[in-house]
């Protein structure tokens, strides 16, 4: 029998199978999936590897596997790993990557994560037999003070033992050497869950929206078919309930769910809500864990011991069996999309696991994606909407404030007039308040208003930004740190001047206008260290702060029914990002953050500060037209040829030589065209628009085409047929989220 191995390499020549040998003594315990080491090539260490097919007859097979590690993997997986590689341009192995359990790493195998183990003491005699022991053969008082202890606290850790009773753990070996206890090793489980508080509660009554939405996808459920479904869903229309309600279905069934989420920041109140449901019968998988925590939550989930899945992107390749329904949360978001190689989006990758195992696929959002719309439309996928709150709740009002009228009434603070009166307002009445700025740190520019220069990454060509905190400039591409600029390096002038907004500057303006305010900021900069998004979002909440102030991860899913009053700081910001998305990307912005607003008793405020009060995406999003929106951007992409109607293959080009890069970016560019395919536009090659990041220069060459078998063969022939690399890297992304 043979075996045909894909190796575990970065390598694109090395992006094939090759043929072993199965040694007798491998036949019967061998199968597709299994992680093997093998010889390869002239070295004489082995290579890693995995099984991607057994067969009967091999020409090529002239050497033996050496050894079979595990098998974490399934013939599903192996299917959509070669998929993903040819529809993402990138080798199998960085696909299968991303199915393995946390921790594997293939250069260290002696670094791997690993089973958690800690020393617990149970007593080794019988309770009465000790006692009687304690009150007249023991002497030494430790011995007696340890043995009290573990009558009441039988089985307890060693080194919790040691720290409670000041016992040393010398003293408890001379215990078990006396037959008095028993030091035994036992795995623990890492659960990040542990200590949660759950207050449990019940399901609530669906209205006839949301009832007419259960009762569809509930029929796909019972019937085990397939079916797309997109939720569109006004913010606060109940859509969380309907999943919970779903899944319970699901649950009752004997089968499991997966609940995908774009934010970490979301992922506390999600969790909160399905831990109040459904109790600890709930994985989590998300990059703030520890690699532990990962671990061990990805066995809870291959045993089967988790009913209920709930992550971020990644979580989409947990090893989950007996799947009934697949939902993703607030589905417009970037964050499904990959950025880094393998660059997957989430939703295709569902879509094809849904089918695979004929269940429902839900995309809930109240702003959907336009492509995703279109489609719907088209009847590529069943729509369903949720079209009022679920609370009988208003839709929060929405006001738009044009900031050139606040200048020519002498008002230069960030905050329009009407702002400044509605938050003492909300400050007087004791309703919490939200502030929305799309900038992180303090000001985002530093320029000489002599010369005009502006202050750059050594590493990045891109405009470092001002840190009130440490009172530095920092890049937010590299990290890298400078002290503050006094005087300009080019003409030695002192006039240093910060422009634009970040969160920091908020804050310490609110702080000055509204001394007697207490603020709280969600960026960055604040949620690095493990569970700050949560501790953020519950000092908000359970201290009843006035004021949040934050990015982008405060806009979606969060419930706050003590928020009256949103403010938009600068609407523009999305506006101008030079991607052909930037105008959906401003309308789902401003629906999303009002949302927050009035989802309690009381009716939302929100005001919309910006200097292009007539761009349809700001109008559309103070009426919250998400229909009038569409029709409007619909009508803009057929026009110029933008998603849906094409798709945008985004070949970048990097290197650290400027010349190289030039060379190979000509070099492909020419190659792609003598491919002759008449369905791909291709455009020359070009400088990305941030040209420069951690010392590698940026090219790029833009393709509008339909990505189909052919139109991947011509982009892997073109790149296939380059005279030499030189040491420059390239990149194929499909309808990138980050065009620069």
């Amino acid at each position: 029998m043979f075996a045909s191995i894909l190796i575990n390499t970065n390598a694109k020549e090395l992006n094939k199978v090759f043929d072993y040998i199965i040694p007798k003594s491998m036949e019967n315990i061998i199968s597709v999936g299994d992680r093997v080491f093998v010889p390869f090539g002239r070295g004489k260490n082995l290579s890693e590897g995995y099984v991607s097919e057994i067969k009967e007859q091999s020409e090529f097979a002239n050497k033996e596997i050496a050894s079979i590690e595990d098998s974490n993997l399934t013939e599903e997986n192996i299917e959509l790993a070669r998929l993903m590689a040819e529809k993402y341009f990138c080798n199998i192995a960085d696909c299968i990557k991303l199915m393995l359990p946390p921790g594997t790493s293939k250069k260290n195998m002696t670094n791997r994560v690993k089973d958690k183990n800690i020393r617990f003491v149970y007593l080794a005699k019988e309770k009465d037999e000790i006692k009687f022991d304690i009150d007249n053969n023991l002497k030494s008082d430790k011995h007696k003070k340890l043995l009290k202890f573990l009558l009441e606290n039988d089985g307890f850790d060693i080194s919790e033992l040691e720290r409670i009773t000041e016992v040393s753990k010398a003293i408890m070996k001379t215990l078990e050497k006396n037959g008095y206890i028993k030091i035994v090793s036992q795995r623990v489980e890492r659960n990040p869950l542990q200590n949660k508080k759950i207050i449990r509660d019940e399901k609530l009554e669906l209205n006839d929206e949301q009832q007419e939405v259960y009762e569809q996808v509930e029929f796909m459920i019972e019937n085990d078919e397939f079916a797309e479904f997109l939720l569109k869903g006004i913010t606060g229309s109940g859509k969380t309930e309907v999943y919970l309600q779903l899944i319970d279905k699901v649950i009752e069934m004997g089968k499991r769910a997966l609940v995908l989420v774009p934010e970490i920041s979301l992922t506390p109140q999600i969790i909160d809500r399905f831990l109040a449901r459904f109790g600890e019968c709930i994985a989590v998988l998300h990059s703030k864990l520890s690699d532990g925590e990962r671990y061990d939550e990805w066995n809870k989930i291959k045993k089967g011991n988790a009913k209920i899945i709930i992550g971020a992107r990644s979580a989409i390749f947990a090893p989950i069996s007996n799947l009934g329904i697949i939902i993703i949360d607030e589905a417009h978001d970037n964050s499904y999309k990959s950025d880094m190689t393998p660059r997957y989006n989430a939703k295709d990758i569902a879509k094809f696991i849904a089918k695979k195992n004929n269940i429902p696929l839900i995309l809930g959002t109240a702003t959907p994606d336009v492509c995703d719309y279109y489609k719907a439309l088209n009847h590529d996928k069943e729509l369903v909407e949720l079209n009022k709150r679920a609370n009988q709740a208003q839709l929060p009002e929405i006001a738009v404030v044009d900031m050139r009228n606040e200048l020519a009434l002498g008002n230069r603070s960030m905050f329009s007039l009407k702002l400044q009166e509605a938050i003492a307002e909300n400050l007087k009445s004791k309703a919490q308040t939200i502030l929305f700025i799309n900038r992180r740190g303090y000001s985002t520019f530093v320029m000489c208003r002599d010369c005009g220069y502006v202050v750059k990454c050594h590493n990045c060509n891109i405009a470092m930004t001002y840190h009130s905190f440490g009172n530095k400039l920092k890049c937010h591409y590299c990290g890298y740190e400078i002290p503050v600029v006094k005087t300009c390096p080019e003409c030695r002038s002192s006039k240093i001047k910060y422009f634009g907004t970040g969160t920091q500057k908020v804050e310490n303006e609110i702080l000055k206008m509204f001394p007697e305010a207490s603020t709280i900021r969600m960026d960055i900069d604040t949620v690095s260290k493990k569970n700050s998004h949560e501790n953020i979002l519950n000092k908000f909440k359970d201290e009843n702060i006035d004021i949040l102030i934050g990015t982008q991860m405060i806009v979606k899913g969060h419930h706050f029914p003590n928020v009256t009053l949103v403010g938009v700081i600068a609407a523009d910001g999305t506006l101008n990002i030079g991607d052909y998305r930037a105008e959906e990307r401003t309308f789902q912005t401003i629906t999303q953050v009002a949302g927050r607003a009035g989802r309690g008793t009381e009716k939302g405020k929100v005001i919309v500060q910006t200097y292009n009060p007539d761009n349809y995406a700001i109008v559309c999003g103070q009426k919250q037209d998400y229909e009038k929106f569409y029709d409007g951007e619909i009508l803009l992409r057929k026009r110029l040829n933008y998603p849906p109607f094409c798709d945008i293959i985004l070949v970048r080009i990097h290197g650290e030589n400027i010349e190289n890069v030039k060379k190979i970016s000509q070099e492909l560019y020419m190659n792609l065209v003598k491919e002759k395919n008449e369905n791909l536009f291709i455009y020359k090659p070009v400088p990305s628009p941030i040209d420069r990041i951690q010392n590698v220069f940026r090219w790029r060459i833009v393709i509008k085409g339909k990505l189909n078998r052919k139109a991947i063969f011509t982009i892997n022939s073109a790149i296939n047929k380059l005279n030499s690399r030189k040491n420059v890297n390239i990149f194929v992304d499909t309808n990138p989220t980050n065009m620069m």
